[in-house]
């Protein structure tokens, strides 16, 4: 590690500073420069908690990618994937350097990715000294032989204090997260939000895996003693980090991996785990990362006095994060790569109350739903959702896919046959009701039937197929109530049930429309009957 003044290296990006930079400092001596320019404060017990302001979660609405000749081709272009022009782009890097020039400039050189062969080296350059300790604690940090070598294939320029102009570099807003496949290059402007950064690099290896014949996903993994890896397919809220966090299984990564013929592999070298109404009961690995030096806390409230916690407060959000590396979960596999997945779990927040909370998917029902990729956005997540909303995000993960999602879906498929997966659909949302009406899916149920899948115990099991959703249900489950296992049952009045899980399945039928073209009439078939 290093400080060093004006250029210091960074030369080769076209940024020149009058201020100090600093080169891959620890998390202690990132601590120091936080406090010392009143970036955070340090909670009881010793994490960092620093607050993003206005911003506290993604701005999807204001991710751009440049559209330039060598990427265009491969990139659907629409309401997830913008375009900016390269004009437009040069305009905007020249005013962020300018906006650099007297800035003390954090850089992290690290590794996304923990399979070599596929390994992408990143450089972050970060205005904040807390956002560098969070790329530290999410990426995987090179060794001293590593470093040596370390030459960036991506860089990612992390400027919050600067606000874009939107008539000038052609932006939505004041807030910028634009990448340039050609330049390989991530901007970031008007955003203190910390997890753009992680976001970017995703989108980025969800743009250059695919072709080199890897599975980019956004999913969570662990690995069982007897060495079976499985998958939790999620997007945020619905559980992937808590039910991959299981003390009898070893953790590979808790949100982004790849699939290659190789096997399993996370993009990550840490956790980026929610923390609002986290609890030392249901969840105590987690918990533990909140109470340790090292993890960085967002958005998180504390008594200014004591510096005690409250992990129960909504206060600045609810989209409260903790960025800790991987070596804080004891379980964790070194190394973070397994074999291929013997399970595959969906998991989705239904907040209409319907869907089962657990189903064994058909090949073709894997598909449908994966493409689908139905859950509730949770409040916080995104800016501007305040309370939960029905959604369907593609290959339950749309904001960070570059290409069409048919390349993911066909790529799952493909895989899932070769290593004969077995998959599953997972309901950790609302039972008894609607969100407003009924509750929560009781964790300890969903880790019952999901350590039941994982096991075999599911497959001797008798099963019901659902007459609306089209999917198979157990009818017991070991440690679970068979009560639970029957949404229908859970509900005061069946045919407000009937109703309500009719308008469902006829928002995934009409969602599917988009994907029919694209798939067999088999996977068509395999959606609900409206």
């Amino acid at each position: 590690m290093a400080s060093m003044q004006g250029t210091a290296g960074l030369e080769i990006h076209g940024i020149s500073t009058t201020g100090t930079v600093h080169w891959n400092l620890t998390a202690a001596v990132l601590y120091e420069h936080a406090l010392r320019k009143g970036e955070g404060t340090i909670a009881a017990e010793g994490p960092l908690v620093c607050r993003t302001g206005q911003h506290t979660g993604r701005s999807p609405n204001d991710k751009f990618f440049v559209k330039e000749p060598s990427s265009e081709a491969h990139i659907q272009w629409g309401k997830v994937n913008r375009p900016l022009s390269p004009e437009h782009f040069a305009a905007l890097r020249a005013d962020v350097v300018a906006h650099l020039a007297d800035k003390e400039l954090f850089v992290q050189n690290l590794h996304a990715g923990a399979d070599p062969e596929y390994r992408l080296p990143v450089r972050m350059i970060s205005e904040f000294a807390w956002h560098s300790l969070f790329v530290r604690n999410l990426f995987i940090v090179p060794t001293v032989g590593e470093l040596a070598a370390h030459t960036p294939e991506f860089t990612v320029i992390c400027a919050p204090s600067f606000k874009a102009d939107p008539a000038k570099h052609g932006t939505r807003s004041d807030c910028a997260i634009v990448l340039n496949m050609a330049a390989k290059e991530v901007l970031i402007a008007g955003t203190s939000y910390a997890g753009e950064n992680k976001k970017s690099i995703f989108t980025v290896l969800n743009y250059v895996l695919p072709l080199k014949g890897v599975l980019p996903m956004h999913c969570s993994a662990n690995i069982g003693e007897a060495g079976d890896t499985a998958l939790f397919f999620g997007l945020s809220g619905t559980g992937k980090t808590t039910l991959s966090s299981d003390p009898d299984r070893g953790l590979i990564g808790d949100d982004e991996h790849g699939w290659s013929d190789r096997g399993v592999f996370n993009f990550e070298g840490g956790c980026y785990a929610k923390t609002i109404r986290l609890s030392a009961e249901a969840e105590p690995q987690i918990y533990g990362t909140t109470r340790r030096f090292g993890t960085v806390l967002e958005n998180v409230e504390f008594d200014p006095i004591t510096r005690e916690l409250d992990l129960d407060s909504s206060k600045y959000t609810e989209n409260t994060r903790a960025a800790y590396t991987i070596e804080f979960i004891d379980n964790h596999v070194p190394g973070g790569q397994g074999g291929h997945p013997a399970n595959v779990v969906m998991l989705t927040a239904d907040a209409f109350g319907v869907l089962p909370p657990i189903a064994r998917l058909s090949a073709e029902g894997a598909m449908y739903h994966f493409l689908s990729g139905y859950t509730a956005k949770v409040a916080g997540t995104e800016k501007g959702v305040t309370e939960p909303s029905a959604t369907f995000s593609t290959c339950f993960g749309a904001p960070f896919l570059p290409m069409n999602p048919s390349v993911y879906s066909k790529m799952l498929g493909e895989k899932l046959a070769k290593h004969g997966s077995k998959v599953w659909l997972v309901n950790t949302g609302w039972t008894g009701g609607p969100y407003g009406v009924g509750s929560r899916m009781k964790i300890a149920y969903t880790r019952a039937m999901i350590r039941a899948a994982l096991s075999g115990a599911l497959d001797a099991v008798q099963y019901e197929r659902h007459p609306i959703f089209n999917i198979d249900v157990p009818t017991s489950c070991p440690d679970v109530p068979a009560a639970v296992l029957n949404p229908r049952g859970t509900w005061a009045d069946g045919a407000a049930y009937d109703a309500q899980a009719k308008k469902l399945a006829q928002m995934f039928v009409d969602n599917f429309k988009t994907f029919a073209g694209d798939v067999d009439a088999a996977v068509v078939a395999a959606g609900p009957r409206v």
